[in-house]
């Protein structure tokens, strides 16, 4: 048996890891994400799981993520973010578009013609747009990652390859600002959450919806329409901003480490995780939509000067808009475009 006076000298050898186990085995948490999309869409499959194993794998374990997709836990999709502020899930992926107004600066990034071709320039734009002005929109949760995704296309029941075959088609959009640049561009818009989209186009509710390539397989929408239409190059038409958000009080109660494992995998770590369900998969999906003998269509650089000029009174509006409330949109405007320029530089 060892002396007593050797005992202090151990103990300060042994294995931080193991001192920190013993410290802290008395919390190992799971929390519970909840979003609106199912289980088989890109995103759940390689942004959430991987990022849930990620946390768990370096937390030892500790800090685990369970999913719950197709609003599994209950509510609607513009429900999610009250969700994670109120405690009724964990941490919640929602648009913040699915409460119209709600958030007003971040709707910077969906106005018509602002936003990358590519979702890896949108989501380190917007993350780092988020960490300077969005902690006020989003301060009743704890933001973990606020992203934005790649281009959006028109996919539809009939070609569309200028403003004039867009007149009176009823298509589906994501978020206020999108629905106001199809109105201008002529369309019909009608506002859902994606998950409904198969109904609505069933029925003849729609004839067509805007989302990104990445959406398409998770509804079959390949299925539905024959079309696909795009416009050219960066700026694009459009994009929908996402948040990955938690809740506060459930934040705040984790263990020291755990936090810093979380932090760690947030922020623009978390946005770049977030851009690859739609960088890989959007050229795979598309390439599946031709093979099934779909037409994919680029409008022209014409059309597009077009369009970016039909849109200008959506940007205007919003401007106003922001005025009104006390916003200085023109500077966030300013910025946004910025960021876009800055994260862009090089990439096609």
């Amino acid at each position: 048996m060892l002396p007593r006076r050797h005992l202090p000298r151990l103990a300060l050898l042994a294995s931080p890891a193991l001192l920190l186990g013993r410290g802290a085995a008395a919390q190992e948490v799971t929390l519970r994400l909840h979003h609106f999309l199912p289980a088989v869409s890109n995103v759940h499959r390689y942004f959430l799981q991987p990022w849930a194993q990620k946390i768990a794998s370096e937390s030892g374990n500790r800090l685990r993520i369970q999913i719950f997709p197709s609003m599994q836990l209950g509510g609607a999709p513009p429900q999610l973010f009250d969700q994670a502020r109120d405690g009724v899930a964990d941490i919640i992926w929602t648009l913040p578009g699915n409460t119209p107004g709600r958030f007003p600066r971040i709707e910077v990034f969906e106005l018509p013609f602002v936003s990358h071709k590519r979702a890896i320039v949108n989501c380190l734009a917007i993350q780092e747009f988020a960490d300077k002005h969005l902690r006020e929109e989003f301060r009743e949760v704890h933001p973990l990652c606020v992203w934005g995704h790649g281009e959006g296309l028109i996919h539809s029941r009939r070609e569309v390859r200028t403003m004039e075959d867009l007149r009176g088609l009823k298509l589906r959009f994501p978020s206020r600002l999108n629905g106001e640049a199809l109105r201008a561009l002529g369309a019909a818009p009608v506002g859902m959450p994606v998950p409904q989209v198969p109904e609505a186009l069933s029925q003849g509710v729609i004839d067509g919806a805007v989302v990104p390539w990445e959406v398409v397989p998770s509804i079959k929408l390949q299925e539905m329409v024959k079309h696909h239409t795009e416009v050219p190059g960066s700026p694009t038409l459009y994009i929908a901003t996402f948040i990955l958000a938690m809740n506060k009080a459930k934040y705040e109660g984790l263990a020291p480490e755990l936090r810093a494992v979380l932090d760690a995998n947030s922020g623009a770590a978390a946005a770049r995780m977030a851009a690859v369900p739609w960088d890989e998969r959007n050229p795979m999906v598309e390439a599946d939509v031709r093979r099934r003998g779909n037409q994919v269509i680029t409008i022209t650089e014409a059309e597009k000067a077009r369009w970016m000029e039909a849109t200008k009174p959506v940007v205007d509006g919003w401007l106003a808009q922001g005025r009104e409330r006390g916003l200085d949109a023109p500077a966030l405007l300013a910025e946004a475009r910025a960021l876009m320029a800055k994260h862009g530089a090089g990439v096609t």
